[in-house]
Order: C-alpha cells, then structure tokens, then sequence
C-alpha cells in the first residue's frame, strides 16, 4: 500500500509478481537518427524558468501538538475508583510533537492547500514561505476521505503568488512534472520527471484513490507539497509513495488537481466537504464478469445496488447496468466512479453512459447532496441488555456519506460506545450497523430501543461490520 509522505521515514515491504511472457513484437522500422543541438540554447535547456515561476508559491507548514501521557499506577481502575480523575500524585506529563510537510498556495489573499495527515491533531500551524517570512496559519478545512486540508495566513495587504490549477484530466502518460516540496527538512527540492501512469486507483491512505503517478523524486517532508506542468501549473498535490525503506524509489502519488479543487472551492466558506450523491453503487467488471455478460473487454462499473427514489432511480439507472463513462470520461473501475461523481459540482446535471443489454445508454443524473433521510436521532441505549452504552443513530445517505459508509446500508448505525459498558464489552464499534436483535430485523432507533426494552432470556444479535456479518448469543 501507498504510505503518506509525513515527517518520519515510514517502510513497507513490495511482493514482487513474476510478469507473464509478452508477445514477441512486430518488426518496425528503424527511427530515425536525432540531431545533434545546433545552437548554445539547446544545449541549455533548462527547468529555471517553470520553477522561478512556482516555486515561491510552495511553503512548508509546520505543526506542533501536545501529547499528554498519565501516570501508568493512576490508570489502575483500583486507584480511579478513589481518587476519578484528580489524580493525588503522579500528574500527567506533557510533551512536544513536531512535524513538518509542504503546503502550496492557491489563491493571492493566502489560502493554501496542503495534506489532511500533515496538520492532523496539531494545536499549532505555522507556514513558512519560499522568502523566509513565517504566519500563524488557521485551518479552513480539513478533510481526510481526500487527504486535503485547507489553511488560510493573514498577510494583511500583500498580495502572494500562487499556483493556477491545472485540468488534471488534460495530462497525459509522459508529461514531464517537477515535485516542490521539504523533503526530510532540507529546504526547499524541486525533483523531475513523468506522468508514469493516471487513474492509479490501487489501495492508498485517502478513500477516493485515484492518484497521479510519477517518477519524480518524492520524500518525507514533500507531504502536500506541488506537482506541476511545464506550463508553471498545479497538476497535483504529491501525498503519498511506495516505498521499501521510507524514501523514494521512483513510485510516487499525487491527488490529482480536480479533486484539489473541488476541496479547495469549498474551502474557502469552510464547513465540510459536500459531495454529490448517485444513489446507487456497484462492483468494477473483471475479465471473469466480462465474459459471463458477453463482453469484449474488462470495462466500468456493474450496478448492483440503486437506492429507491435516489438521483440514479430516478434518471433511469437499474441493477445490471453497467456505466462505463461520466461526463464523457471513461470509467474503469469503482473507485474511478466515486472520483468522477465527487469532482462534480452540485446542482447541476451530469451525463452517465451505461451499457444495457449490450447498447449504450445515456442518463441524466441530477447532482444533489446526500439527504439525511430519515433523521439521524442519535440515542444512547440504556438498560439491562448487551447494548447499553452505544449511540445509536438512523443511517440515512448523509450520515453514511459522513462515516465514508459504502453501499446502499439502511438501518441502525453505532455512533459511539461508552467505555466499560455492557457494548463495549460486547466489542461493539463505531460503524458497525445493528441488522438483528432476537431474529428480529431492525430498521430504526425507536424500534431498536423498545426490542430492548422487552425482557429475554438470551439476547441473539447480528450486526454488520464493514462486508461482514457477525452473530453472537448473550445470555440474559
């Protein structure tokens, strides 16, 4: 998996597949010999210009948080249960966490963008920029299914350079890309190289995994930090690499600079991020699902779940379709899908081509928000049965969209868990979603409190969490 780019060397370990045999190639014809550079300016091309231009438009953002340990002998339930939580002796040490990324900016008056992970928990960010000056930043937005984060610098009058963000879906595999960025504290590197791949959608640290790949040199400290064409224009926001002992081999991930923008836009009036909502979901086609339906290639997404009265439903979408492009951009994979829907802007109307049948179809699917229907009602469970300490809430699309839920699920969301209850004894967590109590399906927090409220000799409850199902037998 792809590790975030923060400030200590992190390392994985890459299993290595045998590559099948590749066709022997048809013979073609011998290119023709290059020419030799006939004058001093070609001999001297150089990146100076991209970078004069872009660079003072990267900074490095440096966040400090306090970390509060307590004493081990005070943690003992036999001392708490005299003293709660004034502790006699022992008082809890404090230390300094500090960690430093990248940032760049992206308007005049001092928004900046940078990695959700950089600024995670911190108490303090200071930005400092490519001339030296240092700000107290305040943090706009922070959203962490993106991996983006949004700060804000008040430098009064000034007007600061910035980057323009570039239509990431305008790049091409062999683009060259300069990286800007702090990497391991040093200052401030620019790194060169490709576009080595678009759509990258294998597993990352953000739930829209649709990155940017590249070659240029990536590190620890370039969290956040710039990925730009030779047209001095933001391409990316480099986040994350693969790596076997924490620096760069070459394998770097960039959030491409749609999706930055669409975080970005909203930033600006801060509040959460919004997403546009399809109402239906699906699984990729693979080669085996391809042939099943008569299909001369791997291709989209088949639909297998449409929520009843949803955007999707109601442009026509049904469970079988298989939509393969949005706005015109092909759709590979699932992750593909969630990215186009979520780079779209709400209220407007989006085009979504889908084969049925074997013909292409085409729909108009309005861009709405995720409604909170039914309303949430978190409740705490009381009582004497297995759940008591949960908050429970209705699972409506806006409270799965805000829990980064996937799937159609309806029901009975777990909220929170109160430590040392009868739920959390039972292991119960936060996301897992009460399907059953004593045979009994549950469809909302009402029902579920008053199946509680009866008397039982044993207490058979299902819930699910993430794809699975799990059943367990409580004596009463």
């Amino acid at each position: 998996m792809p590790v975030p780019i923060g400030p200590r060397i992190l390392a994985i370990s890459l299993i290595l597949a045998a590559a099948p045999a590749l066709a022997q190639p048809a013979a073609t014809p011998a290119p023709a010999p290059r020419a030799l550079p006939q004058s001093r300016e070609q001999v001297q091309l150089s990146f100076a210009p991209v970078v004069r231009k872009a660079a003072p438009a990267v900074v490095n953002v440096f966040t400090r948080r306090v970390v509060r340990t307590q004493n081990l002998l005070f943690n003992d339930p036999f001392f708490r249960q005299f003293f709660g939580d004034a502790a006699p002796f022992g008082q809890p040490s404090e230390r300094i966490q500090n960690s430093l990324g990248s940032g760049v900016i992206v308007g005049p008056d001092g928004l900046i963008v940078t990695n959700h992970h950089v600024i995670k928990d911190s108490d303090e960010i200071r930005v400092v920029l490519a001339d030296r000056r240092e700000f107290d930043a305040a943090l706009v937005r922070s959203d962490d299914k993106t991996d983006l984060a949004v700060l804000k610098i008040n430098v009064g009058a000034d007007v600061l350079p910035y980057l323009e963000l570039r239509d990431s879906d305008d790049l091409e595999v062999g683009d060259l890309v300069l990286a800007i960025g702090n990497p391991f504290g040093v200052g401030q590197t620019v790194t060169s190289g490709i576009v080595s791949a678009l759509a990258r959608t294998t597993g990352g640290i953000t739930d829209y995994r649709f990155f940017i790949q590249t070659d240029a040199a990536i590190n620890p400290g370039n969290s956040g930090g710039a990925l730009i064409t030779l047209d001095g224009k933001l391409a990316g926001v480099n986040t994350a690499i693969f790596s076997r002992s924490g620096g760069s081999i070459g394998i770097g991930f960039a959030i491409p600079s749609n999706m930055v923008r669409t975080v970005v836009a909203g930033g600006a009036s801060g509040g959460r991020v919004v997403r546009p909502w399809l109402g239906a979901s699906g699984q990729s086609v693979t080669a085996e699902i391809a042939g099943s339906l008569g299909l001369s290639r791997p291709q989209g997404v088949l639909v297998n779940e449409v929520y009843a009265g949803g955007p999707a439903d109601r442009a026509g979408l049904r469970v079988g379709d298989i939509v393969t492009q949005v706005e015109g951009h092909e759709v590979d994979d699932a992750e593909a899908l969630r990215f186009r829907i979520a780079t779209l802007p709400l209220g407007r109307t989006a085009t979504v081509s889908a084969l049925r049948q074997g013909r292409d179809r085409q729909f108009a699917v309005a861009l709405i928000a995720p409604p909170e229907t039914p309303p949430r009602d978190a409740t705490p469970l009381r009582g004497s049965n297995p759940l008591a300490g949960a908050t429970v809430a209705n699972l409506s699309p806006a409270l799965a969209d805000e829990m980064g839920l996937e799937g159609q699920l309806r029901g009975v969301i777990v909220l929170e868990v109160r430590q040392g209850s009868p739920a959390n004894r039972l292991r119960l967590a936060r996301g897992d979603v009460v399907l059953k109590v004593n045979d009994r399906d549950i469809a909302a927090v009402k029902q579920l409190e008053g199946l509680l409220s009866e008397r039982a000799g044993n207490w058979r409850i299902s819930v699910r969490r993430g794809r699975e199902v799990l059943s367990v037998v409580v004596s009463g």
